[in-house]
């Protein structure tokens, strides 16, 4: 045992269809098998685990989290403050799961665990909001609300076509948002219907960001404002340019930043990796480099 290395295990139980409840057995015979000690914390609360994280996550070597996004994005805001940040491990568990397909991680709870303790560790930017941060996605607008004003009981049912209900119901009144984008080369502004920043191949479930590049460990995040449309058809040209992965410029923004401001004259409802993350009418938004390490699996890696 004097060989052995800790593991501090936060759960979400009610992520995505609860199917973490009937794996835990396995998954922490992996750890052991793996030659890590486990402690186990299932989360109470939304929000808690932040607190929790940033309390015990120093007494130990990797702090593993299984549940969606909102559950990665509590442990990572819990390790950020520290001083010496463990390494992190992450079994998808959620309804989109947008981190986890980003960097090829398995949807099979038992093989998400393996890597999570014996994968390759490698160095991830995270982004700061404010005083908090966000692992894959800062957004506002249209839609970005829909992860966390979704009642859990209907994600655990419909999955993926809960989110798609929630947002069909909302067609006939989309808000645009007047802002002004500050960012490390120039300037931009106007009403937007959707914002996303990001450092991610996948938001809610969709491809983005492939005209861009994308990286989660190049110290940049990638910027992407649609443009209020002149007409209701024109919704559905944006929809498809963006699911085509195809730019439109005169209806869509993007760029490449280390860092940005985003003032407007009302307050705007943002969401941090699918939770709410505030109504600020100023933001200040930046790329923090290779700040955590996370283990991911061989293959994810290779060209």
């Amino acid at each position: 045992m004097e060989n052995r290395r800790k593991l501090l295990f936060v759960v979400n139980p009610h992520a995505g269809k609860e199917a973490v409840r009937g794996q835990m057995v396995r998954i922490l015979d992996t750890f052991v098998k793996s030659g890590w000690v486990p402690t186990v914390y299932i989360s109470q609360r939304t929000g808690e685990l932040t607190e929790l994280v940033r309390k015990w996550a120093p007494d130990y070597d990797l702090v593993v989290c299984s549940g969606g996004d909102g559950t990665l994005n509590e442990t990572v805001n819990g390790i950020m403050p520290l001083e010496r940040r463990p390494l992190l491990g992450y079994i998808p568990a959620g309804t989109t799961n947008d981190f986890a397909t980003s960097l090829g991680l398995s949807k099979t709870m038992t093989k998400a665990a393996l890597t999570a303790v014996a994968g390759v560790p490698v160095s991830l930017d995270v982004g700061r909001f404010g005083s908090r941060y966000f692992a894959y996605v800062a957004a506002f607008g249209a839609f970005t609300d829909v992860t966390y004003s979704t009642p859990q009981q209907y994600k655990n049912t419909l999955g993926k076509l809960a989110y798609l209900i929630e947002g069909a119901q909302r067609l006939s009144s989309l808000k645009t948002y007047s802002i002004r984008l500050e960012y490390e080369d120039g300037c931009t502004g106007g009403e937007f219907l959707l914002g996303l920043v990001s450092n991610s191949s996948y938001v809610a479930g969709v491809p983005v960001n492939r005209w861009m590049d994308t990286s989660m460990s190049d110290g940049l995040l990638e910027v992407t404002l649609v443009r209020k449309p002149a007409q209701m058809i024109e919704l559905t040209r944006v929809a498809s340019n963006l699911l085509k992965g195809e730019l439109d410029p005169e209806l869509i923004f993007t760029v490449k930043t280390r860092r940005l401001r985003i003032t407007s004259p009302e307050p705007i409802p943002w969401t941090l990796d699918g939770e709410y993350g505030g109504s600020p009418v100023e933001v200040d938004i930046e790329n923090l480099p290779r700040a955590v390490t996370v283990h991911l699996p061989v293959e994810s890696l290779l060209p």
